[in-house]
């Protein structure tokens, strides 16, 4: 993947000068509290992050700042993702004009281990994700070398972990930061609201296949902004697509429960298949064309 030499955006937060909560039990309860009541049970994120206003607010003084002295590989990280989300912003940004509306870019937060949000205090082994309470994406990039781990890539070779990001992986690492930006697109359009609702008036079974048609819009998402940024800037390279189609693979809700309890099980999906996520990425990837995108039909 072509990333150097393009457009950084400055919409980044850098927290990984430690990013460990320091308060109190009770007030981090509360705001663990509110997360899980928004991720799992499809209540407002508004009302989680009114409830944990406070507590966030309080608790954000103390949060990890920027590292001082980055290294070679931190400052490589926060070049790429700075990059990816520019191109993000620059694709998204005439669509919505073209739909008579202006688009406003999330930010974007770089954390370590733990970090506070408007929708409560997360850990990195939740994986990247979306906060529509503060309209922020959150991501370890401690998440990116796993992820480059598990397609195959040893941290035992005698390579630099710098070098290995610019061979293999960084287009299946753009398009999860690609994926975490549908989300704010679908918040920005209130299909997030919507969806929100209805899973609070429906069955578990029947909220998490709301929660699997969302996330899968958002991978169709994922790929109109690399169909639209390959017209612009011409940066995908032999090979990526097929990074794209394997980080897919193993996010898959099948894949992970097999892998994990060796059984799957349908009905608990919040993701979707494997073969789902392939498919709606390529849709949105192949067509250019947002209109592509309605898992909900």
């Amino acid at each position: 993947m072509r990333w150097k030499g393009r457009r950084i955006s400055t919409n980044v937060e850098d927290r990984r000068g430690g990013g460990r909560a320091k308060a109190g039990g009770f007030s981090i309860l509360g705001v663990v509290v509110a997360f899980v009541a928004w991720k799992f049970f499809g209540i407002d994120p508004q009302q989680a992050y009114r409830a944990t206003q406070a507590v966030t607010s309080s608790q954000s003084a103390q949060e990890g700042s920027a590292p001082k002295q980055m290294t070679a590989e931190q400052q490589e990280a926060s070049q790429f993702i700075g990059t990816v989300l520019a191109d993000t912003e620059d694709v998204w940004t005439p669509i919505f004009q073209q739909m008579g509306v202006s688009y406003t870019p999330p930010r974007l937060v770089l954390f370590s281990g733990v970090v506070n949000s408007g929708c409560g205090t997360a850990q990195a082994a939740m994986g990247p994700f979306y906060c529509p309470a503060d309209q922020k994406v959150y991501i370890d990039t401690s998440f990116f070398r796993d992820m480059r781990q598990q397609m195959g890539i040893s941290g035992e070779q005698n390579q630099t972990e710098l070098s290995r990001q610019d061979q293999v992986g960084d287009f299946a690492q753009a398009y999860v930061i690609a994926h975490e930006v549908g989300h704010h697109i679908q918040n920005l359009l209130g299909i997030s609201g919507q969806v929100q609702q209805a899973r609070a008036q429906a069955s578990k079974t029947q909220g998490n296949q709301l929660s699997v048609r969302l996330e899968l819009q958002a991978d169709c998402l994922a790929g109109i902004w690399a169909h639209q940024n390959q017209q612009r800037t011409q940066f995908l390279e032999q090979g990526d697509i097929e990074e794209a189609m394997d980080a897919a693979q193993k996010i898959g809700d099948d894949y992970l429960q097999k892998r994990a309890t060796g059984q799957v099980v349908p009905d608990s999906f919040t993701h979707g298949s494997s073969e789902q996520r392939m498919h709606w990425f390529q849709l949105g990837l192949k067509s250019g064309d947002v209109n592509q995108c309605d898992t909900f039909k």
